[in-house]
């Protein structure tokens, strides 16, 4: 599940409150078979900064609205937090949530528990006990209450349809001075003004090399410059090594960002969040 979205891309404000109300219409539409809906995130509900204390933000509302709507349904929701966070308002759902028929929420910090310096196996049986341990005491509140086998017939709600996809190209040229290898790349329209540029060395065996194609950076719009075989959708970006802008992510580090294995597997803090990095995950 995870190799298969590396290519999303995070947006926001966060709320949980449309996921958690299509899933209790899922839940209801079989006619109340038990369901648990399992949240990947990596961030929380969205807090503004005007937001006074004591006050919930609109997403936060919703969200809390949401959970005590679906501890009518025989619906458990595990969030899973992988990042940085912060996660405090999680934690704050997970324990002081009132007026639910049952406790159905539960949060687990999963790059926290990849962090500790334990054995990989350790970890792996902590984060399934962390994220299953309330399930069976869930389910047998679902029983108790008589929320199983039946259907309180609400409307199903109707996702949204996905976001229509932003045209990417790219671009390169090479410095033969410099030894620099520059790749610029444009998203969206061309009014849209938004540019991006990375600059770096690619280097074989300890020495420059060179591609076999490249064109002046300056002579003519980037647009009008790009090679088929550059031209791509934004996914190949989000895909590719933030390091070396070659390679394939597949090694992750315990605070969520990814780097391929080359450049990762010697670095001792992120280049992104510049954390210490105690775990390395191999992606396949």
């Amino acid at each position: 599940m995870y190799g298969n979205n590396l290519d999303l891309t995070c947006t926001g404000p966060t709320s949980f409150a449309p996921i958690i109300e299509t899933a209790i219409g899922i839940a209801d539409s079989t006619g109340g078979q038990y369901h648990v809906l399992l949240i990947i995130a990596d961030g929380q509900v969205t807090r503004s900064v005007d937001t006074q204390s004591g006050q919930l933000s609109p997403q936060e509302r919703g969200t809390i609205d949401a959970i005590v709507k679906a501890s009518h349904f025989p619906l458990s929701i595990v969030l899973v937090g992988v990042g940085d966070g912060p996660w405090d308002m999680m934690h704050k759902f997970d324990d002081n949530i009132p007026a639910r028929s049952f406790d159905n929420f539960q949060f687990v910090n999963f790059t926290e528990i990849m962090s500790k310096s334990i054995a990989a196996d350790r970890k792996e049986a902590e984060f399934a006990l962390s994220a299953l341990m309330e399930i069976p005491t869930q389910y047998k509140a679902t029983l108790d209450l008589q929320l199983l086998g039946r259907r309180q017939g609400i409307p199903p709600r109707v996702p949204l349809p996905p976001p229509t996809r932003t045209h990417y190209s790219r671009s390169t040229s090479f410095d033969q001075q410099s030894g620099v290898y520059s790749r610029s790349s444009s998203f969206g329209q061309q009014t849209s003004g938004f540019q991006q540029s990375d600059s770096f060395k690619q280097r074989q065996h300890g020495a420059t090399r060179r591609p076999d194609s490249y064109s002046s950076e300056s002579s003519q719009p980037a647009a009008s410059r790009i090679p088929d075989t550059y031209a791509s959708e934004s996914s190949e970006s989000t895909l590719s090594c933030a390091i070396c802008m070659d390679k394939s992510k597949d090694l992750a580090f315990g605070c969520g960002h990814q780097t391929c294995y080359d450049c990762g597997k010697n670095l001792v803090r992120c280049p992104m969040c510049q954390q210490h990095i105690t775990t390395r995950i191999r992606l396949y």
